[in-house]
């Protein structure tokens, strides 16, 4: 765990620059919105009803002249949740320590922020890309960890894989945490593979925010439609969070293994 003195400090050096060089990037291709600002902006958009965000950050105190407490230093964040990536939103909650449905489940609990689709059809355009986020509160969030873990989902084909395969790729430029996922993946019997091999997917972009860590590095996870499709019984947005399946938190076990390693 960092003290909360030694992130302080780097907070204090590298959160102002990280983001002005968001908003000086080109909108993504497929981005409708070129930025999180700029969907917060549109005023047919209505937070509460077309989309939500929901972050949690946990109190540290350090008030005496003692050595440095701990301080919390894992955030997980889902960009793309609710309708947009469908399952992200509930994965981001248990792999932060929190039942989908409510309470915490046991076990270290870390940071989390996401970014939730409400509409009823058409949640894809609410799609801003990682390296675009500018939410105050994600930054803020992420850029006070050490560690960082970015939920998504995609569809086999867009990895080269079968249409049909129920896998997960570990991306970001978290090395180390890599290593750890893909381990407690294997071990766990959950197909994954290293992202280094589909560049589209790999999330090694320094302005990923996943990425925009105090150590300037996160991991970055690509689940398949397949995989995502195994975890839950009603898969509908009021139906997922209360019909997780074992596939689920088998999933969420082997992620949390990670991070304590």
């Amino acid at each position: 765990m960092l003290t909360r003195r030694s992130v302080l400090t780097a907070v204090g050096v590298a959160a102002i620059p990280t983001v002005v060089a968001v908003g000086a990037r080109p909108a993504h291709a497929a981005d409708f919105y070129p930025s999180n600002t700029a969907l917060y902006a549109d005023p047919e958009l209505t937070e509460g009803v077309h989309y939500s965000r929901r972050f949690r950050r946990h109190a540290a105190l350090d008030d005496t002249e003692a050595p440095g407490a701990g301080y919390p230093d894992t955030v997980v964040v889902a960009l793309h949740g609710g309708g947009i990536e469908v399952g992200t939103s509930e994965l981001c909650l248990a792999v932060a320590g929190y039942h989908p449905a409510g309470g915490a489940t046991g076990g270290p609990v870390y940071d989390y922020w996401m970014f939730e689709g409400l509409l009823s059809t058409g949640n894809g355009k609410l799609h801003v890309t990682s390296s675009h986020c500018d939410d105050p509160a994600a930054l803020a969030t992420v850029a006070g960890s050490r560690r960082a873990v970015s939920l998504h989902g995609c569809r086999p084909e867009e990895a080269g894989l079968p249409a049909d395969t129920a896998a997960v790729l570990v991306g970001g430029r978290d090395t180390t945490l890599k290593t750890a996922l893909l381990q407690a993946y294997s071990a766990a019997g959950v197909q994954a593979i290293d992202a280094v091999s589909v560049p589209d997917l790999n999330g090694d972009d320094p302005a990923n925010i996943v990425n925009r860590t105090l150590t300037g590095a996160g991991a970055q996870l690509e689940m398949t439609t397949p995989l995502r499709t195994q975890m839950f019984g009603v898969n509908t947005r009021a139906g997922r969070k209360s019909s997780t399946l074992p596939a689920f938190w088998t999933f969420v076990d082997a992620t949390r293994q990670a991070l304590t390693a």
